[in-house]
């Protein structure tokens, strides 16, 4: 359980392959294969979704799979969609500016004041959290606080996962294991960020619970902080 009181209950869950890895190669949306997943563990994706207050994705995995975040396949409310983007420069065809759901794009005091005003009139709610770079733990102390948001599902990219680690915010993890292999140096895996010096830097996790859905393994950690 992380240390952190003013913040949501944190869950990363991803769909990764034998090796570890998000997509076929870097730059490729994480769709290519998501959609191999069996049906009903596409159905606990959107369930999961659905028990959530809020989602968050990084802007880059938006630029690359122009995802929705919203509840389908389930009865259920579409969570909060929260997109960290410093500069405030979202695509204008992306999907979360669509008024299907309500969107908070958290920014920085470095974005250009014309993204922001782009932004509100597409109906978005703007936070500042961070100067240059968003600060990831003020971002969940003002979803918390300002927001009432209790729990939040983290469906990001290898950055994004690594910054919620490093700032000790996840709780929880929850992979769904699709039988692949697809290599490659510069594949984007379930973490980056920097690498390490020692074993005392890893993240350390706890296995609570594992089991098929359909035809996929899916496994449950809590994480351990020291």
């Amino acid at each position: 359980m992380s240390e952190n009181k003013m913040k949501p209950h944190v869950l990363i869950m991803s769909e990764i392959t034998a090796d570890g890895k998000l997509t076929l190669k870097k730059g490729a949306s994480s769709k290519i294969l998501m959609k191999y997943m069996d049906e009903k563990t596409d159905i606990l994706l959107h369930k999961t979704r659905a028990e959530y207050d809020a989602i968050m994705v990084g802007s880059n995995t938006i630029r690359i799979d122009n995802s929705f975040l919203t509840v389908r396949h389930v009865e259920g409310k579409s969570p909060v969609r929260v997109i960290p983007c410093s500069r405030g420069d979202l695509p204008a065809d992306s999907n979360v500016l669509l008024n299907d759901a309500e969107t908070i794009v958290a920014v920085t005091e470095s974005a250009d004041p014309e993204n922001i005003t782009y932004l509100k009139s597409r109906g978005v709610e703007v936070v500042v959290a961070g100067g240059v770079h968003v600060d990831y733990t003020l971002l969940m102390e003002i979803l918390a606080r300002d927001y009432g948001i209790e729990s939040l599902m983290v469906e990001g990219g290898p950055t994004l996962n690594y910054y919620m680690l490093q700032n000790r915010l996840v709780d929880e993890i929850r992979l769904i294991h699709l039988p692949f292999i697809v290599g490659g140096f510069d594949t984007p895996s379930l973490v980056g960020g920097m690498h390490i010096e020692s074993e005392d830097e890893m993240f350390r996790l706890e296995l609570k619970r594992h089991y098929l859905c359909g035809t996929n393994l899916v496994t449950e950690y809590d994480v351990l902080y020291r």
